[in-house]
């Protein structure tokens, strides 16, 4: 596809074809405020460290990039084609290899234009293809809400990373560049994408290693979340920097006479400006003013050897005393992202506080780069790396290691939400050091507990924790580590099943997960039950039976896989009836979407009953269509009001409904209803209640039993509320008047598992 011509030294590329759409391309990027970076530029780059680059490639794949997005447009008006260059170019700081540079200019050709990674296969090869695809999002998947459309995507890359974590390096650089030109998006995309970058890509740049990525994605972000905040604390540093460059300079020429008197000679001394964000972050950790950080600027020491580490160490610490608390020594135990440095504080010169890093030039690459400085991308803990003996380093071992357990979990079945939520607990990078009783080093975020630390053993063995020692002491489980703690579980054969209440005590993504699953294994055939019965009796106020092929086909829709999942979570409340409705496609069918609303028609044993022919009014039109409020429901017995909609139809409230309120000053709405006891025989009506229940296992099923018992039906459940110890619900039940709520409502208050249910007022 390209042709290399050398010409006097100097290299220039042609393409085969398409050379007037390149042309074209490339005279429009010369318009905008920055040009598209030439292929030459681009693949001088590379050269730069890595002399053996396939050029051809390269060059291949910009030039198909190029002519494949043609004259598409990104929202600055830009070339798109400015983006997968840029991010290359990002890329090459990092010093990333031939195959990823390609992916990186070819990595949006399958997702936005009209290429196959078929097509990039033949062209390029299954390695980058197999890249290619791990960054193309989910098309045409055929979910119903962003959040489950999010989940699927994050969890068909994370397992694409798990097999090649250059998938997640283009990403990062892809993002990275995206939040570089966000101030072209709408306001409300550009807080999404702030958020969502602050919430999963920047820590997962930082589990990486990837500090310069992160600390950018995360000043980009906090600009577009805080502005107010992020201005103030700009403001602030100039002021600073102006003030301070005369003191910074003598603080470093202090620090290298130091060296120069204990003879460590080959050093380099480097001062730096902490981020906005970095300063920001410690102002909310510690309640600190921004007046109150002092430790805006810090040097950094970059020796040859790990030595000379402690030799600097030691110098600084004989000539200026430590702050207490401030020292910490990664050299000896790495982060996980295999991070290696020794930090300190000392009172400097002037009696100012200096912070410090202490490290080698090797460390400072990989504080700087991450994995990607290893030079090593694969997961060789696969069987063919393992069978031709590649090693790889431990720090990158390391940082592998968080994300095998993410990606063992994905097919445990979470919810989208959960799943999203235990992927950002994963993503904390403030840790904690703690070791058991025989020496293995368990590391942890910090505000981790001993039920965490259970849970970082072995998932069993936190299943079965009753207590703990710390520093050979009896502590409650409670107890936040420390570094250098040394923690013994004590476990009881007795128990297999945590107490659900640790799961909003914990901060771990694998202990949460651990303690729901282990709760949810307990009760989980009496809510697959409960949720089986509730859509039963939806299907059949439609006319339809239960089919569970139909079923496997609808969950997948809201993000879930397995059929009992599905019901199970429907008996829970954590999804809804109408989600799975429209899941299986009947909310279009006739009549079903009234079916699927609260309150819409009572129902009888022969089908639906007209509202019209249950309610008498005065001075009505005969054929005035009425709805019953789906805020609270109304039953026979109590008295309700009639409200004039703009549709010309009329709502029914119960007297004591708090939406009435809405229409206290438009009297000419009001309308006075009476209930028609002879159209009322056997006929059930909607009710709202709110019920409080116990945190334990079985009591929703419960509740389910005493509504059933007493010939009542479950409408619609939803939580509302989730506590250590008890969980609030909203239910819509379907009852035959006031005498028969108020038994229901007695009989859940006489039960051991309710700790309090009332009608709702809506």
């Amino acid at each position: 596809m390209a042709l290399c011509v050398k010409e006097s030294g100097c290299q220039t590329w042609k393409h085969e074809s398409g050379m007037s759409n390149i042309s074209s391309a490339i005279a429009d990027a010369k318009r905008q405020r920055r040009p598209v970076m030439r292929a030459y530029d681009l693949i001088e780059q590379v050269l730069s460290y890595n002399p053996d680059a396939d050029e051809d490639l390269l060059a291949r794949a910009y030039y198909y990039a190029l002519k494949a997005h043609g004259d598409q447009k990104r929202a600055s008006g830009d070339p798109y084609f400015s983006h997968p260059v840029e991010v290359a170019g990002i890329l090459t700081e990092l010093h990333l290899d031939d195959a990823t540079i390609a992916t990186a200019l070819l990595h949006d050709v399958v997702e936005d234009t009209g290429t196959t990674l078929e097509e990039i296969e033949h062209l390029f090869g299954k390695e980058i293809a197999g890249l290619v695809k791990g960054l193309t999002k989910i098309r045409r998947l055929d979910l119903i809400s962003r959040e489950a459309a999010q989940a699927e995507n994050l969890r068909k890359f994370l397992l694409a990373v798990s097999r090649d974590v250059r998938v997640l390096i283009v990403k990062l650089a892809d993002r990275l560049h995206n939040m570089r030109t966000l101030g072209f998006m709408p306001e409300h995309k550009r807080k999404r994408i702030a958020e969502e970058t602050m919430d999963i890509y920047a820590p997962l740049a930082g589990r990486m290693g990837l500090q310069r990525i992160r600390e950018e994605l995360e000043d980009l972000a906090f600009q577009i979340i805080n502005p107010q905040a992020y201005t103030q604390i700009r403001e602030r540093l100039r002021e600073l920097e102006a003030e301070s460059a005369d003191l910074l300079s003598e603080i470093r020429a202090e620090i290298e006479k130091v060296l120069e008197r204990h003879s460590i000679g080959e050093a380099l001394v480097t001062g730096r400006r902490k981020k906005p964000y970095s300063i920001w972050r410690k102002m909310q950790q510690k309640r600190l003013s921004l007046s109150q950080v002092t430790d805006i600027f810090g040097f950094r020491v970059i020796v040859e050897k790990t030595d000379d580490c402690y030799r600097v160490l030691g110098a600084i610490h004989q000539t200026w005393n430590i702050v207490p608390g401030r020292f910490k020594d990664y050299i000896s135990t790495p982060k996980l992202n295999g991070y290696r440095s020794i930090h300190t504080t000392v009172r400097g010169p002037a009696g100012r506080p200096v912070e410090l890093q202490i490290r080698t030039q090797r460390m400072h690459e990989v504080a700087e780069r991450g994995v990607a400085a290893h030079g090593i991308y694969k997961d060789a803990t696969s069987q063919e790396e393992s069978e031709a003996g590649v090693t790889v380093p431990v720090e990158i071992a390391n940082a592998y290691s968080w994300l095998r357990e993410l990606v063992e979990r994905l097919e445990e079945g979470e919810t989208p939400k959960g799943f999203l939520e235990h992927t950002k607990l994963e993503l904390f990078t403030d840790q904690v050091f703690c070791f058991t009783p025989k020496g293995d080093l368990i590391v942890l975020p910090r505000g981790a507990t001993a039920i965490d630390f259970a849970y970082a053993v072995h998932t069993d063995i936190g299943n079965a924790t009753v207590g703990c020692r710390i520093n050979g002491h009896h502590a409650p489980l409670l107890t936040q580590l420390n570094n250098g703690n040394e923690v013994d579980i004590i476990t009881s054969k007795t128990q297999d099943v945590p107490p659900a209440a640790w799961e909003n005590l914990v901060v771990t993504g694998k202990a949460r997960a651990a303690i729901r699953r282990a709760n949810r294994l307990a009760s989980r055939a009496d809510y697959i039950g409960l949720g089986e019965d509730i859509l039963e009796r939806w299907l059949e106020k439609l006319g339809r039976k239960l089919d569970k092929g139909e079923l496997a086909a609808a969950f997948p829709r809201i993000g879930i896989v397995d059929v009992d999942d599905g019901l199970e979570a429907l008996g829970r409340g954590e999804i809804s009836i109408g989600e799975i409705m429209r899941a299986m496609g009947l909310e279009d069918e006739e009549g079903a979407q009234a079916a699927l609303l609260p309150g819409r028609r009572a129902t009888d044993a022969q089908g639906r009953l007209n509202i019209r022919k249950a309610v008498l009014a005065r001075g009505l039109e005969r054929n005035l269509p009425m709805r019953i409020s789906p805020d609270a429901g109304a039953v026979p017995g109590e008295r309700i009001i009639g409200i004039r909609e703009d549709d010309g139809g009329i709502t029914i409230y119960p007297i004591f409904a708090r939406r009435l309120e809405n229409y206290e000053d438009e009297a000419g709405r009001w309308v006075d209803l009476k209930w028609n006891s002879a159209e009322l025989d056997g006929a059930l009506f909607p009710a709202r209640i709110k019920v409080v229940v116990h945190n334990e296992v079985g009591a929703l099923a419960e509740v389910a039993r005493i509504i059933g018992e007493r010939g009542a039906n479950i409408e619609n459940l939803i939580m509302t509320h989730r506590a250590s110890d008890f969980y609030d619900f909203d239910i819509m039940i379907e009852v035959r008047d006031l005498g028969h709520l108020n038994e229901i409502l007695a009989s859940l208050n006489h039960s051991d598992v309710v700790s309090e249910a009332v009608r709702f007022a809506g």
